[in-house]
């Protein structure tokens, strides 16, 4: 056992020797407001979207997050006359009720369901059996990043916020937990070979600074548990220096901090350009700022959603 507190010895006095030269800063999480309607609505329906996932392999992350967001929680007027969650338009070959409602015109005809359980059942097979989804099936079943980005982009809604808005409600309610009762879809990737410093034998990670902080770029599988066990980091201190609950599911490229991020970004980023599959929280790792910082030097509350194209301050 010797050689193990050896290796974890050696790998936080790297660590340490890089941190050793920093400043302190104090972590101020942004406090998120939870729609009791939301949670309801998730309570309600989790169980039938991860049965679809295993079925159909939706996302049951997704599935909810465009339920809450299509429907409004389920108290749409549209959803209210007509049982459709998820804003399904009638489209050719449609042989079902329908129900006209104002949307891209003032009279745009939506598919009717005798039962919601019928609307989500029909949301699967739509993603599913759609050609311009087809490449979404390809992605893992916890890429929800990229399942919303990919949605915006085969046209599921014109709105160009659509995949930041699914993203922050699959965050703000940790929708991404159902994502992991369902497993992960096997999918073959080219191994990605990279070259790095020599370091003690079994460590995964090397770690760099950047914006003034220290920080190890996330690989495939990897969670806070088990970089923080790596780096013989407490996980609860792991998960507060990076704001997130211990729960919150790492995707391969994310920056993992070893320390509390800054209230702004160094020199020169003075701003930053809202892309497609963006939230507040993932600028907020890009440039090391804390959440609640980034929202306050924009002037913004916590239900703002960026879109793509907006200008966000960073100091």
């Amino acid at each position: 056992m010797s050689h193990i507190f050896e290796r974890k010895g050696i790998l936080r006095l790297l660590v340490f020797a890089v941190l050793l030269i920093l400043l302190p800063y104090t972590l101020i999480a942004a406090e998120r407001k939870r729609n009791t309607f939301y949670d309801a609505y998730v309570e309600k329906y989790s169980d039938l979207a991860i049965s679809h996932m295993k079925k159909y392999k939706v996302p049951a992350s997704i599935t909810l997050a465009q339920g809450l967001l299509e429907s409004g929680a389920g108290r749409s007027s549209l959803t209210l006359r007509s049982n459709n969650h998820f804003g399904i338009k009638c489209h050719n070959g449609w042989k079902g009720e329908s129900v006209i409602a104002a949307d891209d015109t003032p009279n745009d005809c939506f598919r009717k369901y005798k039962k919601a359980e019928d609307s989500f059942d029909d949301h699967s097979r739509f993603l599913s059996e759609k050609q311009r989804y087809s490449d979404l099936f390809s992605l893992d079943i916890t890429d929800y990043r990229g399942w919303a980005r990919g949605l915006q982009k085969a046209g599921y809604a014109t709105d160009k916020a659509y995949a930041n808005k699914l993203i922050k409600l699959i965050e703000d309610y940790e929708l991404y937990r159902y994502d992991k009762k369902g497993g992960k879809r096997d999918v073959e990737r080219e191994e990605i070979q990279i070259i790095t410093p020599v370091v003690p034998s079994g460590v995964r990670h090397i770690p760099y600074k950047t914006h003034g902080l220290v920080y190890v770029v996330a690989q495939r599988d990897d969670s806070y548990a088990s970089i923080a066990s790596e780096f013989g980091f407490k996980v609860k201190d792991l998960c507060e220096y990076n704001e997130v609950p211990d729960n919150f599911p790492i995707q391969e490229g994310d920056l993992i901090y070893f320390q509390k991020k800054k209230k702004k970004a160094d020199k020169p980023y003075y701003e930053h350009v809202v892309q497609v599959g963006e939230s507040m929280y993932s600028i907020s790792q890009l440039y090391g700022i804390k959440v609640n910082n980034l929202y306050k030097m924009n002037k913004r509350d916590f239900e703002y959603v960026p879109v793509e194209g907006d200008i966000l301050r960073l100091r």
